[in-house]
């Protein structure tokens, strides 16, 4: 493919197979293929040769992790540009005397034309063959495309400066010319177009050069992203360390990663404590702490200490593939914007050529100059050509979301771009999304003449041996603080109440205050108790010999940035709705924490969608951030549905977003990106087309030599990738 119309044309044979929905990207060179069939079966060769009829070749796509599987050695890079790069170096070589000598009449020597045909030849027939050869193929099939207008305008003003000066007057001896950029209608044109020639053929040359090492450089962040994944793994077996190729790591494979390597894939550690750096995966610059039972993600750095890790995912399968498709299926998307622009682009070099037989037939009648008439048709053929309209969204698209995967954000495709754009109210989960949704100690309360430190140590000790959530937010806690914790002796579990053991002598009860009421006859002041947990705390009663000593409050605490990301939201002009299935007294505490004034609590996830729909028929545009199994409903039923990494693959899968950290100030990030990356496309198109609405007119008019019209058109494709690249600056706001 070489311009948008190629794709369009591609799309086009490939939606008229039955059973197919054909999306092809001019920029990532891909067909997306969605089979309408309930079968879901199609056979592949059925679809390249639609390709094949429609002019082109096609391949199906080898995905990475089949490649990465391949123990074969790697092979050294292509350098696909080179032969392109050639071909301009020599075009331009030879196109810099042709330039030199048509500009300036002091250095025209007697019969200087036949260098400069000697010269500009090569480059007209041979540097242009690209645009030649995609121009005789598609008259072979009575189509016509970008290049068909590039071959069409070079070959009109190369064959043009043959008739000059074999059949003319411009081969005679002495003859003299100066290049005029703007040409005037009274004074017609040159008789020769040998530099218009050459010149217009290096500057798309260059254009095109220009635009490959932009769409290559605009997809490096994904292709960072997936080059995470490591070559091999130390899989243990029958105890030997076994150097093996990711590929043929099995899942329940047991493998040993040390300080400094890369884990080879998703799993979970069940030997050894460390930190794992994450941020190529989350934008997150702080390591990890994993420990025994820690999840791990494949592609992280172990920064610490020897881990032993059992494959849980592998393959496709892995948290990494996962990120690479969810980007890939982004890039090959189409906005709706773009949709026009190829709608365009399809009637579009039909209509330039009947423009430009309009402009030669009307100067010729007008002005009964053919050379004028000549000029301006010549002009009009390669200032039109609408390159940058192909380039506008996926260039955009490539860079917004290779960006997004860099900082954890990842955009599931253009129509989400344009959702971000509209939402006006955004529905917040509580639990795991503006909370950590873990327990912790946010108070130690001792009764009057109990030394709060003193009956915290004594807890902590006797809870140090359950495995409950409650039990283990107490004894992080006692440890964060400092406290030495004494051996507890007798210690018993009671299921769903609490636990009971002896400390340094003492005996130790804590659990619910109406356990230790009914089952030790422990009177607890249920004023106290009733006040935490209307405030959505959990309050647990600590019992020293039989006394109340004092209660520890445990809570679901706010995550440290959810305060700011909350006014950062109502920045980009959204209203935040915290929705959670906790109690009253719970959710008005954490609204009240935050400022969002509507709280709605003791919501069902059924409940959680029916909130949503409510609020789109009160005529709201919606987002939902969620990251539980109970979440997808609404996030799939949302205008936008964004998901927090830390979450269920069931919330991933149903949103349109996916934060791969659980910091709310990313989902913030996530949005600013969209709407930038959609303002660039909006951008990208206005230019594409207001380029060609201007220039066309000025070219018909006589007004634009066709060498300038060269040049400005090569760098319309440039600019505009140039404009999507400034993507690739995008930063996080400061915390």
């Amino acid at each position: 493919m070489t311009c948008a119309s190629c794709a369009n044309r591609i799309e086009r044979g490939l939606n008229k197979v039955p059973g197919v929905e054909a999306t092809v990207n001019y920029a990532t060179e891909k067909a997306t293929i969605r089979v309408l069939d309930e079968s879901g079966a199609l056979d592949a060769d059925v679809l390249v040769a639609a390709v094949e009829k429609a002019g082109y070749g096609a391949s199906v796509v080898v995905p990475r992790e089949e490649r990465a599987a391949s123990v074969a050695p790697l092979a050294a890079p292509v350098d696909e540009l080179a032969p392109l790069r050639q071909r301009l170096i020599i075009s331009a070589v030879l196109t810099a005397p042709v330039l030199v000598l048509s500009m300036i009449p002091a250095l025209q020597f007697t019969n200087w034309q036949w260098l400069v045909l000697t010269l500009a030849s090569p480059v007209a027939v041979w540097g242009a063959w690209p645009f030649h050869r995609v121009a005789l193929h598609n008259a072979r099939r009575f189509i016509a495309s970008m290049d068909t207008l590039i071959s069409v305008g070079v070959s009109a003003a190369y064959l043009w400066s043959l008739y000059a000066l074999f059949f003319g007057e411009a081969g005679m001896p002495g003859m003299t010319m100066t290049l005029q950029l703007l040409g005037r209608p009274e004074e017609g044109a040159h008789e020769i177009y040998l530099e218009v020639a050459s010149a217009v053929t290096v500057f798309i040359l260059l254009g095109r050069y220009l635009e490959g090492r932009a769409k290559r450089s605009s997809s490096e962040a994904l292709n960072a992203l997936l080059d995470l994944a490591a070559r091999d793994a130390a899989v243990l077996r029958d105890g030997v360390e076994v150097r093996v190729p990711v590929g043929q790591l099995q899942l329940n494979d047991r493998f040993v990663v040390r300080p400094g390597e890369t884990i080879a894939t998703d799993g979970v550690v069940i030997e050894g404590a460390s930190s794992v750096d994450q941020s190529l995966l989350t934008g997150e610059p702080v390591p990890v702490d994993v420990e025994v039972d820690s999840r791990v993600v494949g592609g992280t750095i172990n920064v610490g200490g020897r881990l032993v890790v059992e494959a849980s995912r592998i393959g496709a399968d892995t948290e990494l593939a996962r990120m690479g498709r969810l980007v890939e299926e982004a890039q090959t998307g189409k906005a709706e914007v773009q949709r026009l622009a190829d709608r365009v682009s399809g009637v579009f070099v039909p209509i330039v050529f009947a423009l430009a037989l309009l402009t030669l037939l009307g100067w010729m009648l007008i002005d009964g100059s053919i050379e004028l008439a000549f000029t301006a048709a010549v002009a009009t053929l390669i200032i039109a050509c609408p390159c940058a309209l192909g380039l506008a969204t996926p260039t955009a698209l490539l860079v917004g979301t290779g960006r997004g995967a860099q900082l954890g954000i990842l955009i599931r495709g253009p129509q989400v771009l344009e959702r971000t754009r509209r939402i006006d109210t955004i529905v917040l989960d509580k639990t795991g999304t503006v909370t950590t949704g873990e327990l912790a100690v946010t108070a130690v309360l001792a009764q009057p003449g109990v030394d709060g430190d003193r009956m915290l140590a004594l807890a902590a000790s006797a809870e140090d041996g359950s495995e409950h959530p409650l039990a283990r937010a107490v004894v992080a806690h006692a440890r964060q603080a400092g406290v030495t914790l004494p051996t507890a002796e007798g210690f018993i579990a009671h299921a769903g109440a609490g636990v009971t053991a002896v400390v340094e002598g003492h005996a130790l009860a804590i659990g619910r205050a109406a356990w230790l009421r009914n089952e030790w006859a422990i009177e607890v002041d249920a004023t106290l108790i009733a006040e935490h947990e209307a405030a959505g705390a959990t309050p647990i009663v600590v019992a020293i010999d039989g006394a109340v000593a004092g209660v520890i409050v445990l809570a679901d605490t706010l995550k440290p940035t959810s305060a700011l990301a909350i006014e950062r939201l109502r920045a980009l002009g959204l209203d935040p709705v915290l929705l959670t299935g906790d109690n009253e007294g719970a959710a008005e505490a954490v609204g009240a924490a935050l400022g969002i004034d509507d709280v709605r609590a003791g919501v069902t996830p059924a409940g959680k969608l029916e909130v949503i729909r409510q609020l789109q028929a009160d005529g709201h545009v919606v987002a939902m951030v969620g990251d539980g199994v109970n979440d997808a409903a609404a996030l799939a039923a949302a205008d936008l549905g964004i998901a927090m990494g830390g979450g269920t693959d069931a919330a991933m899968a149903a949103s349109d977003l996916t934060v791969v950290s659980g910091d709310l100030l990313v989902v913030v990030d996530a949005i600013r990106l969209a709407r930038r990356t959609l303002r660039t496309i909006i951008g990208n198109l206005f230019w594409a087309f207001g380029y060609n609405v201007a220039a066309i007119p000025i070219a018909m008019m006589g007004l634009l030599n066709p060498l300038l019209a060269g040049l400005a058109m090569a760098f319309s494709s440039v600019f505009v990738v140039t404009n999507s690249l400034r993507l690739r600056g995008f930063r996080p706001q400061a915390r």
